[in-house]
């Protein structure tokens, strides 16, 4: 299940990428109330955000936050990978921070491993192919 943490950050992200091309940056305060983030939790998810590339922050009195790439260039997989970091269920099986299991007597024939590796490929096609604009395209026809 993705944390709170995640769901917060998604839904931030998904905010900023509704603004226009070019618009000055968002404001903190502005984003924490269209997103429903506490502002203090938004802090250190738009901290981590900005670490990773996504976003870029402006200080003073016109400051605030705007996306770092057009919002079809990021995908729903980045954002929770800065957030929960790997997407695999197990460690057996990411691709980015991979580590044998203390109790499997062979990976090789692990029908768990088999299994898991069939819904982290799935999960991150999924999460991967779905960009920010996909996402709020798909909010818009849902709404």
């Amino acid at each position: 299940m993705l944390t709170q943490r995640s769901r917060y950050a998604l839904r931030a992200m998904m905010f900023l990428a509704e603004a226009a091309a070019g618009s000055p940056p968002i404001p903190m305060n502005r984003i924490a109330a269209a997103a429903n983030v506490p502002r203090k939790f938004l802090e250190l998810i738009l901290a981590d955000l900005r670490e990773a590339g996504f976003l870029h922050s402006h200080r003073g009195k016109m400051g605030g936050y705007c996306l770092s790439r057009p919002p079809h260039l990021i995908s729903l997989g980045e954002i929770i990978r800065v957030i929960e970091g790997p997407l695999a269920l197990v460690p057996c099986v990411s691709r980015t921070a991979y580590r044998s299991c203390k109790d499997c007597k062979d990976e090789a024939s692990c029908a768990i491993r088999h299994a898991m590796m069939r819904v982290r490929d799935e999960t991150a096609r999924i999460l991967d192919g779905t960009s920010l604009a996909d996402a709020t395209a798909e909010e818009l026809v849902a709404a």
